[in-house]
């Protein structure tokens, strides 16, 4: 890419960034108005319910009133199918986050099982420090909501921007966090699907090892060698294999290698002014290590991330094989000197951007479209 990094890069890349005739939003867009689901009138609530396909409860049975629990308050972040509230439980004055998903927009009976199964994946990674806590969930006419631990520390871009100093063995130490929560999702028997840094928060900003993966919405169960074919995730994030319709749960790691790579440069990996030109990129995998700041980082962390970023799955190092790699282990080699400052700028660009625009693939069309061609 040579010297791409510059202004007419940037330029071009919030141009694709900023364009909204493609994919959808994801959840978590952050929004600064406030807006209590208490404050919809009863005309639009009645409105929502005969809109709504759903005739059975979605949760398969009847809950408590989360009106009768907790205070719903300003909203946090809006996504395809529900906004994410602030709310406060009532009995302790406690804060969360409420994310509640509106029926009528489960118009398939895979949406059903999507907003079950996000659920259910929850509560089965329940434990990990690193994995969001479920409070619990609760369904009314018109709503499903899953009420969440509330990380108040804010977004892990948001956060390194607001340190100032940042380094190789920084990045080494999220990135140690954020394979760290693959490895437990696999072990488990779950894909996660739409790793981006987005879906990490922290729980307050004064611990970044509270960090914590947020959104499940489109993570499946799996078992070994099952193969999948439906075309989800998030395009500069999105593995070859998904793109061939054909993956398991090494498209995470090539994901977190992703992240990795923009930890260290504050910039995709694979990026181009269209859809197409990212697609062509991913599945080219050719990786840019010429660039700034690239020959001042170690050697090691650009081995470990050809190695997550390897296009044959079989090859790529297992979410367990990256966090024995040296570079990232246990007093690993990540050295602890300083990275260009101007990284710092980029990952406020890029992460800027990403507020505006959340690029989804949930339509199998544009890939066969693509593919087609």
């Amino acid at each position: 890419m040579g010297n791409t990094y510059g202004s007419e890069y940037y330029k071009g890349y919030e141009e694709f960034a900023t364009d909204r005739s493609v994919f959808k939003l994801t959840s978590n867009t952050t929004a600064s108005s406030e807006f209590s689901i208490s404050n919809r009138t009863v005309l639009e609530e009645k409105r929502a319910a005969i809109a709504s396909p759903i005739s059975k409860y979605v949760l398969g049975h009847k809950t408590a009133n989360v009106r009768d629990l907790y205070t719903l308050g300003k909203r946090l972040g809006q996504g395809q199918f529900g906004t994410t509230y602030l709310c406060t439980e009532i009995a302790t004055g406690a804060e969360y986050a409420c994310k509640s998903i509106a029926k009528r927009k489960l118009i398939s009976k895979e949406h059903v099982d999507d907003a079950r199964r996000e659920i259910q994946i929850m509560h089965h990674l329940a434990g990990n420090k690193n994995v969001v806590t479920i409070k619990g969930a609760y369904e009314d006419q018109t709503y499903v909501h899953i009420v969440m631990e509330y990380c108040a520390g804010g977004e892990l871009f948001d956060r390194i921007r607001e340190r100032g100093h940042y380094t190789e063995k920084k990045a080494g130490e999220l990135t140690k966090i954020i394979v760290g929560v693959v490895e437990a999702c696999h072990s488990l028997g779950v894909m996660h699907r739409d790793l981006k840094p987005e879906n990490f928060l922290l729980l307050n900003e004064d611990d970044d090892t509270s960090l914590k993966s947020i959104d499940f919405g489109l993570s499946v169960f799996f078992k070994p060698g099952q193969v999948f074919t439906d075309v989800v995730g998030s395009s500069y994030y999105v593995a070859p294999e998904v793109l061939h319709k054909h993956y398991g749960p090494e498209a995470d790691v090539w994901t977190a290698g992703v992240i990795l790579y923009i930890l260290l440069s504050g910039v995709p990996p694979f990026w181009a002014e269209t859809q197409q030109g990212i697609f062509d990129a991913v599945l080219k995998g050719v990786i840019d290590f010429d660039s700034n700041p690239w020959p001042l980082i170690s050697d090691s962390a650009k081995d470990l991330i050809r190695k997550m970023l390897c296009s044959r799955p079989s090859d790529r190092l297992t979410a367990h094989q990256v966090l024995c790699h040296p570079w990232i282990s246990e007093n690993g080699v990540a050295p602890d000197r300083a990275l260009d400052p101007a990284i710092l700028s980029r990952l406020k660009q890029f992460s800027a951007m990403n507020k505006l625009k959340k690029m989804t693939l949930p339509i199998d069309i544009i890939i066969d479209n693509y593919i087609s061609k």
